[in-house]
């Protein structure tokens, strides 16, 4: 038997990031921001001491991490070809810079909120008896890209 539960952080969490696609040459192209929704499923075969697949109010840390990557960051490719701009702007106090390797975006966001769900499963301990399944990164209601393990 396979049992899954999710955790969200809404729009209302405050993950408030700016950031640009600089490749697009649409209107992403421009310096814009959403207020990003990240949402985890968590698998598990067997369930904790409490009936649970993960504890919920145990996701202090993730939701930490994910604060300190998109609460009012400006978050820029590491590619950008603007990014000496950005740090400049970083340096005098315009605005709070996050370089991500990997790109900037829903579906680059959804592979980074992956990435620290993982680490956090690994750092309690619950990477023995919990994966994760995916991580679903929405901008607003219109828009969502997610992350899925392969199977």
């Amino acid at each position: 038997m396979t049992y899954r539960s999710g955790k969200t952080f809404t729009h209302e969490v405050g993950l408030s990031a700016a950031f640009r696609q600089w490749r697009a040459e649409s209107h992403c192209r421009f310096l814009h921001g959403y207020a990003l929704s990240f949402t985890f499923t968590f698998q598990a075969t067997d369930l904790d001491q409490h009936g649970w697949v993960v504890d919920f109010g145990g996701l202090k840390l993730l939701r930490r991490w994910l604060e300190d990557t998109f609460d009012h960051k400006t978050v820029i490719a590491s590619d950008d070809p603007e990014l000496g701009w950005f740090e400049q702007a970083d340096r005098v106090g315009l605005l709070d810079l996050v370089i991500l390797d990997d790109g900037v975006g829903c579906e680059r966001f959804a592979k980074h909120g992956a990435d620290l769900a993982t680490r956090f499963l690994y750092e309690t301990d619950l990477n023995d008896r919990v994966r994760l399944v995916s991580c679903r990164v929405a901008e607003h209601g219109g828009n969502f890209a997610e992350w899925v393990v392969d199977p």
